[in-house]
Parts: C-alpha cells; sequence; structure tokens
C-alpha cells in the first residue's frame, strides 16, 4: 500500500485520528466555539454531507502532508510532528488569521480553530511518521 513513499494505511489512519480529534475537541469547546463563531444550535445542520465533507478534507490534507513527510525522508514520529508543526505555523495559522482579521471574528475563534488544527497537523505528522519508522 505504497505509492511514492506515501502509505495510504497511514494516510487513512491519520484522517480518521484527525475525525476522532475533531468530535473531542468541539465537543468539548462546542459552547464556546458557537459563540465566538455566533451561531446557535439552530444553525447547525448536522447532515452527513458536512461529516462527509470533513472527512475528505482531512483525507486530503493527510495525503499531502505523507508527500512532504515521505519527500524530506522523515522516519519517526517525532519529526513527522515536528514537520506538520511547520506545515501548520507557516501556512495554516497565518492563513486563518488573516482570514478571521479580515471577516471580524474575534481571536477567540481563531485560537480555537487554530488549536484544533495544531492538534491535527501534529497528530497526522506523528501518525504518518511512525508508520514510515
Amino acid at each position: 500500500m505504497d505509492f511514492a513513499g506515501v502509505n495510504y494505511v497511514a494516510i487513512l489512519a491519520a484522517a480518521i485520528a484527525s475525525m476522532m480529534i475533531g468530535a473531542a475537541w468541539y465537543g468539548g469547546l462546542a459552547k464556546l466555539w458557537m459563540r465566538a463563531a455566533k451561531i446557535n444550535e439552530n444553525d447547525l445542520d448536522q447532515s452527513l454531507k458536512l461529516y462527509a465533507v470533513a472527512a475528505v478534507c482531512q483525507f486530503v490534507i493527510a495525503f499531502f502532508l505523507a508527500g512532504i513527510i515521505s519527500h524530506l525522508a522523515i522516519e519517526t514520529p517525532w519529526t513527522g510532528a515536528v514537520t506538520a508543526f511547520f506545515c501548520w505555523l507557516g501556512f495554516v495559522a497565518p492563513t486563518m488569521t488573516v482570514n478571521h482579521r479580515f471577516q471580524g471574528e474575534k481571536w477567540n475563534l481563531t485560537i480555537i480553530n487554530a488549536g484544533f488544527w495544531l492538534l491535527v497537523f501534529v497528530v497526522q505528522g506523528a501518525i504518518i511518521g511512525w508508520f514510515l519508522a
């Protein structure tokens, strides 16, 4: 299950772990997040479509992160996590910060969402690095 150094089992495991992180993160911070995002429970569409989109996006993130980690010949969970952290720090956090500032969102929404994506990237990087070890 390997294509050009990319392990699809690792990608699937990373994507599944990300969905679990999302459930725990936003489940635990639901009230704070909804208040920061200016939404209420009635605004949330709990359709399977949303979760399908999230799952596909988590898979895409894991796929490209695996490509970067494989390309850099990273072979440990620690170096996978560190590489993923720098991807988050260089691409995700600044992008989210710019978008939230222009959208007039409060910093607490940025911190909640950025914290989630930080966990996702670090865990995905560690999982992918572990599979390559």
